[in-house]
């Protein structure tokens, strides 16, 4: 078996301002949103526009959660990890989202209120603090890496749910992209294929001959976007071929069995 590639490392400051900006993004959207289009379904059944709202909402509350609890003596996991880990938990999830749209009818108001606790318990927080998680114990810093997910691929979602254009901050997105990509190349280590994700990410994955020189033998190019819809299920690999979203060439160039890596 090949050796995982090595952990990317982020910016903490970039990451942190990355993560401000598109929940502002998504604020201000949302405080734009009809009752009509609050009670529209989305694609992650049995939620609606508002429930989507809600679990958004939620993803950045764990920020709080973590800063208020007591810190973890140790990290139990990495971003390597983290990708497929919260599977198991994804009922309670589905639960505590409901519960939270009906306890939060101004959903600008608790985004404020979010805002402002995040922005002074990270103020507060020295470097290196360690957050406990549902899924494990972990660095400050990686899980607000994780923010920057959470926040792109449910823009995403609320974007063709409500039928509006919330804007993708360009570091979150990066951020995002490169994280998935890593993820892939951590659950399927090898050399053989090469994933392009430009402007922002390029990993090798795929056990198999490595190429040393020249083009390698098995590419995949797409675009960011795509590529979030592909690694979180959003976007059937056949569907992204088809379309011409994405472009894949040599006998192991088909990602479709390693798909979707957020889970």
């Amino acid at each position: 078996m090949p050796p995982k590639p090595r952990p990317r490392t982020y910016d903490p400051a970039k990451t942190r301002a990355a993560v401000f900006a598109q929940f502002a993004h998504v604020r201000e959207a949302v405080r734009g949103l009809t009752g009509e289009q609050l009670a529209r379904p989305t694609d992650l059944a049995p939620w609606s526009v508002r429930e989507l709202a809600a679990h958004i909402g939620m993803a950045m509350y764990a920020v709080v959660r973590a800063l208020e609890a007591e810190e973890p003596r140790k990290a139990e996991l990495g971003l390597d990890r983290y990708a497929g880990s919260s599977a198991p938990y994804a009922g309670a999830i589905a639960e505590t989202v409901q519960a939270l749209a009906e306890e939060h009818p101004d959903l600008d108001a608790w985004y404020g209120e979010i805002e402002e606790r995040i922005r002074t318990l990270l103020d507060a927080a020295p470097a290196g603090r360690l957050v406990r998680m549902r899924v494990g114990a972990m660095s400050l810093d990686d899980f607000m890496v994780t923010r920057t997910v959470e926040l792109i691929v449910h823009t995403d979602d609320l974007n063709r749910a409500a039928g509006i254009d919330i804007p993708l901050h360009r570091h979150a997105l990066a951020t995002c992209t490169r994280f998935l990509a890593d993820a892939l190349a951590s659950n399927a280590p090898g050399a053989s294929t090469e994933v392009r994700i430009p402007p922002y990410a390029v990993v090798q994955c795929i056990e198999g001959p490595r190429h040393t020189r020249g083009t390698p033998p098995n590419v995949v190019e797409t675009d960011p976007l795509t590529w979030v819809r592909l690694a979180t299920g959003r976007t059937a690999w056949s569907e992204a071929l088809d379309a011409a979203k994405v472009s894949a060439s040599g006998e192991r160039a088909d990602l479709s069995g390693l798909l979707p890596v957020l889970t």
